[in-house]
């Protein structure tokens, strides 16, 4: 299971390569929510519209989150948004594999938590690693990215480098 902050979330959909990923992902995707509220409520951008679907298309499942004790511990011991706190919680008490989080501070507190993270820059070289994206598509993904994302340059010049390879 790999379970989906907002950030990394919003991001894939942003950049045109959440279907891609949800349909080449063999692992159950789910985010918790509040996660679904952040992305997709009240709003119509093309980005809610992208989640909206691939909730409806059962790509991507909202679970609730049983354990709301280690939620109630993550949200004051961890500077985070309470979207960021039920996805780390729901992560560690699902003991999913993967946590994808793009927001910083989550970030620190898998690390913290020993649940290991990925990101869309992550995801993205991988999917271009494995084939998926031509590197010319992938380097517009990269664009998109960069664009949306609040990396900093050296990430970025880091997954470019990673995009020459193969």
């Amino acid at each position: 299971m790999i379970v989906f902050n907002s950030s990394t979330l919003i991001l894939l959909a942003k950049a045109e390569l959440l279907d891609t990923f949800l349909a080449e992902i063999k692992d159950k995707v789910v985010i918790p929510k509040q996660v679904q509220t952040e992305c997709c409520e009240e709003k119509q951008s093309v980005d809610a519209l992208l989640i909206r679907k691939a909730i409806q298309d059962k790509k991507l499942f909202v679970q609730p989150l049983k354990d709301k004790r280690l939620y109630g511990k993550i949200l004051p011991d961890f500077p985070l948004g309470k979207g960021e706190a039920e996805a780390l919680a729901l992560a560690a008490s699902e003991k999913a594999w993967l946590f994808a989080t793009d927001d910083k501070k989550a970030i620190q507190a898998s690390k913290l938590l020993k649940i290991p993270f990925t990101t869309a820059l992550d995801i993205l070289v991988r999917m271009y690693e494995k084939g998926v994206l031509e590197k010319q598509e992938a380097r517009a993904k990269l664009e998109a990215l960069r664009k949306y994302g609040r990396y900093k340059r050296e990430i970025i010049e880091d997954a470019k480098s990673k995009l020459e390879v193969r």
